[in-house]
């Protein structure tokens, strides 16, 4: 429930602060003082969109903050800033947070009916919201929406498969051919710059060969090459070993180099044997890497990419080959996951009209305690046969739709509620529904924002009772113009507006019984106030309150 609620420089208030207590509360005042202002700043700390225009002039930021106690032992701090610099602000316990958040966290604390706030009445889908919440059927329906979601899910793989089944022998006859071609080549991945080396060493074939023949002939072919005089040099330190030991070392050396030159003067010969001059084999070369050439133009910038692209193709092969498979098996788990749904929304829609009956009986009962004696009630249910054909369509919540239907009176046959029922009869339904739900609902704030528009007398008086039943199990917080509805709160709180020094400033107070006396006697009487109106006015609270006394104290001897 909110325990405080503090607004500054929103509209025409400057700075007021309201300490709110459980139980049922009223805010009264003429027309135009700010009372729907105050539930506007209320809104703006549960999320709602606000601008700057909301500013108060002269000012450059608007506040709203409140406590609330909730279910946790520690209470909960909202702050929300609207300002002319820069975009606004939420807090949650002294943290900034998105406005999101906020929203979120208000959900679970406040409820806010205006005077239009009931025409979520009219809407078909919402009455079914309320069968289900109030039937605890939730969790069942959220299986059924489970359900139809996969189902389409499966559909629509379905029917995006069925779509490349079309395309599909076509691309497997392009895919077969561009596989072949790059099979075909048998490419090895690093053979590109081998066969270019082989290529470069063909083109310079006879400088090479000249170069070759030099070398060798340096290294082994003549009678000075480096092979002969190292014979020579060999023999010499041999004979020299016999007279120092540092020769042995010298000779080794020597072999070493002897080995070195013979190892260099094979690789000559064979290099020679092997890149011997070949036109043809330059062709073939040539022709080779042509053919890299044009498969790189085509699928990659490498071979390694070319290959790459192999892979690939191939994968998509393998999968188009199973595509026929893959059908098959969403066909299997489409008619399973939707006999399934079937199933549970079967179930849905038996429980659903076990609980509509009972439902029926508390909401002619409720509404006839609120001036409805002789209205009839009905839940219509409109199911919708399955179509195997169309799955696409299957519903979420369900496969059936309700109406409220509602004949106020005698003779009239039952109408959709969205079509006939006036302002006043939905206020009083609203009200109904909600003493319905007051079990699975407690603790909450609601708040009604003058939803007792067009109604008056008697059924004012029932409304006020159903307003203050409701407020032992939450915190009833009422906007009204009605006296009959103020003299049953157990706490009034008079909203006034005042000028001073040009300038409009909205206040609050909380009434005590004299001035709880006299500001019913306005509502009685407009500015026409007479002793007679006074006393009037004295009475009827004095006699609620009495009643409100009384009834609290049988509830709490009930609960004792």
């Amino acid at each position: 429930m909110i325990k405080s609620l503090r607004i500054q420089n929103l509209a025409t208030i400057e700075d007021i602060e309201l300490q709110f207590q459980d139980g049922f509360s009223i805010l009264t005042g003429e027309t135009g003082t700010g009372k729907s202002i105050i539930i506007g700043g209320l809104k703006l700390i549960l999320g709602e969109k606000g601008s700057t225009d909301i500013i108060r002039t002269g000012k450059e930021e608007t506040s709203v903050e409140a406590i609330f106690q909730a279910k946790t032992p520690e209470d909960i701090l909202i702050h929300r800033k609207i300002s002319e610099r820069g975009p606004g602000k939420g807090y949650l316990n002294g943290t900034l947070v998105p406005i999101k958040q906020l929203k979120e966290a208000g959900n679970g604390l406040v409820d806010i009916y205006g005077q239009n706030d009931h025409i979520f009445l009219r809407v078909p889908e919402y009455q079914l919201d309320y069968l289900d919440i109030s039937a605890g059927l939730l969790p069942l329906r959220e299986t059924v929406t489970r359900l139809a979601k996969e189902t389409r899910r499966l559909l629509r793989d379905k029917k995006e498969l069925e779509a490349r089944e079309k395309e599909r022998e076509q691309r497997l006859d392009f895919l077969e051919f561009q596989i072949k071609e790059i099979e075909s080549a048998g490419l090895v991945s690093d053979e590109e710059a081998d066969l270019r080396q082989e290529r470069n060493i063909l083109k310079n074939a006879e400088q090479i060969r000249t170069h070759l023949e030099d070398a060798l002939l340096i290294a082994s072919s003549s009678e000075r090459s480096l092979s002969s005089q190292l014979s020579k040099l060999q023999h010499a330190v041999n004979f020299l070993l016999d007279f120092g030991k540092d020769f042995k070392d010298v000779n080794e050396e020597i072999n070493h180099f002897s080995v070195t030159i013979n190892e260099f003067t094979d690789f000559l010969i064979k290099f020679k044997e092997k890149h011997t001059a070949s036109p043809e084999k330059l062709n073939t070369i040539e022709e080779r890497l042509s053919m890299v050439e044009k498969l790189k133009r085509k699928y990659g910038a490498t071979i390694q990419e070319i290959l790459s692209f192999l892979d690939s193709a191939k994968k998509d092969q393998k999968e188009l080959e199973s595509n026929h498979e893959k059908l098959q098996d969403l066909t299997v788990q489409i008619n399973t996951c939707f006999n399934a749904y079937k199933k549970e929304a079967d179930k849905l829609t038996q429980l659903r009209q076990g609980h509509a009956q009972q439902l029926e009986e508390k909401i002619k009962n409720e509404i006839s305690f609120l001036g409805m004696k002789k209205a009839e009630f009905q839940i219509d249910f409109r199911s919708f046969p399955y179509d195997e054909d169309n799955l696409d369509k299957i519903k979420d919540k369900g496969n059936e739709e309700i109406d409220f239907l509602i004949s106020p009176n005698p003779g009239e046959e039952l109408r959709p509620l969205r079509k006939i029922a006036s302002g006043g009869e939905l206020s009083r339904i609203m009200l109904a529904l909600k003493s319905i739900g007051k079990d699975s609902d407690k603790n909450k704030t609601l708040i009604f924002d003058e939803i007792d528009a067009g109604i008056g007398g008697k059924t004012a008086e029932f409304v006020a009772q159903k307003l203050k039943a409701l407020s032992k199990y939450n915190q009833v917080i009422c906007i009204t113009h009605l006296p009959q509805i103020a003299s049953f709160a157990a706490h009034h709180y008079k909203i006034e507006k005042t000028v001073s020094h040009n300038r409009t400033f909205t206040t609050t107070n909380k009434l005590n019984f004299e001035g709880r006396v006299e500001e019913i006697s306005r509502l009685l009487a407009g500015s026409h106030i007479t002793p007679t109106t006074l006393q009037n006015a004295r009475e009827m609270l004095e006699h609620n309150l009495e009643v409100n006394i009384i009834e609290n104290s049988a509830h709490s001897e009930e609960e004792f």
